[in-house]
Parts: C-alpha cells; sequence; structure tokens
C-alpha cells in the first residue's frame, strides 16, 4: 500500500486552553495505525508553555552570553532556564534541556507567537505524545501513533530540518543489527532514527512561516522493531566532547 500524507488543515490560532486534541479530531478521520505529527509549538501554546518576555528578569550570567549572541538578556534568561547544560555560549546557544534533547537555544522561540511572548519545549514531550494518543483513542477509538516534532539544525550541513523530541506508539529506532543486506552480509551497525525521518518530512508539509498546518498525519506507514536510544550519551558523543574542549 502506498504511504498517504494528509495535512490537518483549518486549524486556527492556538491559544492556551484550547482543546486541541479535539480540534484536530474535527479535521481528520483517523484510522488504526496513522501516525500524527504535531508541531511542539502548537501542543507548547495549547498548555500554556509560553512566557512573556517582560516578565522575565535577567541574571548576571544571561547579561554576559547576550552581549555574545547580541540577544535580548530576557531572552537568552528564559533559554537558561530551560537548559541543563550549555554547549557552546557562541555565535548562538546550544544547550541541553532536561529531557536530554539538545538544540539551539533550548528550542526556545519566538516566532510564530504574538509579540512580546516566547514559546518553550514541552517539559515533557514523551508524555505529551502519550497523552495524545490516549486522547485520540478515548475520542475517536482509533489506535494512532504520535510524534511531537520541533525544527533543528544539523551538525556539518546548512539548513533546519524537523525532529521528534516526544514519541508514542513506537520506538524511535529501527534495529536493523543482525540483520541482513542484498548479499547476505550481517548488518552491525545499522539504527535507523525513524522518527525522526517521519518528523522531517512532516516538517516539509507543515513548512517554517505561514503555512498555518501544524498537523500532519501519515497513514499505511509499516510497523517496526527497534529501541527509543534517540540520543548519544556523554560518553558516546563524539561531537559534544569535541566541542567542549574548546
Amino acid at each position: 500500500m502506498h504511504i498517504q500524507v494528509i495535512p490537518v488543515e483549518g486549524l486556527p490560532i492556538i491559544h492556551p486552553g484550547d482543546l486541541l486534541t479535539e480540534m484536530i479530531c474535527e479535521r481528520v478521520t483517523f484510522e488504526d495505525g496513522d501516525i500524527l505529527c504535531l508541531a511542539s509549538s502548537v501542543y507548547s501554546k495549547a498548555n500554556g508553555y509560553i512566557r512573556k518576555q517582560d516578565e522575565i528578569v535577567a541574571s548576571a550570567e544571561a547579561v554576559r552570553i547576550a552581549q555574545k549572541t547580541h540577544e535580548d538578556p530576557r531572552f537568552v534568561q528564559a533559554i537558561l532556564d530551560e537548559t541543563t547544560d550549555v554547549i557552546l555560549e557562541d555565535p548562538f546557544i546550544l544547550s541541553e534541556t532536561v529531557t536530554g534533547h539538545v538544540g539551539v537555544r533550548a528550542g526556545v522561540d519566538h516566532s510564530n507567537i504574538e509579540d512580546g511572548m516566547i514559546i518553550l519545549l514541552p517539559p515533557d514531550p514523551m508524555g505529551a505524545a502519550a497523552g495524545l494518543q490516549n486522547e485520540i483513542a478515548r475520542i475517536t477509538g482509533k489506535e494512532v501513533r504520535v510524534i511531537i516534532t520541533d525544527t533543528c539544525g544539523r551538525s556539518f550541513r546548512r539548513g533546519q530540518t524537523g525532529v521528534a523530541i516526544g514519541w508514542s506508539g513506537m520506538t524511535a529506532i529501527r534495529d536493523f543489527r543482525g540483520d541482513h543486506d542484498l548479499f547476505g552480509h550481517v548488518l552491525e551497525i545499522t539504527e535507523e532514527a525513524v522518527v525522526d525521518e517521519v518528523a522531517g518530512f512532516a516538517n516539509f508539509i507543515m513548512g517554517e512561516s505561514n503555512n498555518g498546518v501544524p498537523a500532519v498525519v501519515f497513514r499505511n506507514c509499516t510497523r517496526w522493531t527497534g529501541h527509543d536510544n534517540l540520543h548519544f550519551n556523554r560518553e558516546e558523543d563524539i561531537i559534544r566532547k569535541a566541542l567542549c574542549k574548546k
């Protein structure tokens, strides 16, 4: 069967308190096995994970880093508040969040939101995905897999792409180790980050400016087996080690 990609169109601007899952279910007819990709920014807005920049008091550390990045110290403070480890301070802040996600500015953003407001990543994106999956099952009776996406840059490559920060109903990694290639060779290291691949294509459909499509449904995607160890630990992450030596 061919994979179908279905943008969830017609969603209004989301505000805190909006019943986002119900709004999505009103606009798409789910089938068992579908994968819903949802932009983290929309989830965060609906659930109130936003801040007013004017209400943030910048610390001396935020002021110091802001002088390097040429950003508002209050915005930098919002980043530091979401950060467990700063990997780079300039030319941009690269940091790790409490969930283990490493990204520019800890995923804190002030695009696609009203002036003076800042969007944060969901504090528990795995729980967010599981909650959405349960809500969809309650409303529709369908078993739908869920991926919460964010936009992230890549080492060694220009441009941003969608990545998964939370998922439910599937493993992050499709593990081919022990399988065989077309020539019978045993695969020893191949682990496919399927949730990131799906999130990346969802981001292509969502767009990065004013498309107004924060949710995308994938239909007829095969199921796979694997594991959820998507993030390298500190001993495995050679890029992080190299950056921290600077």
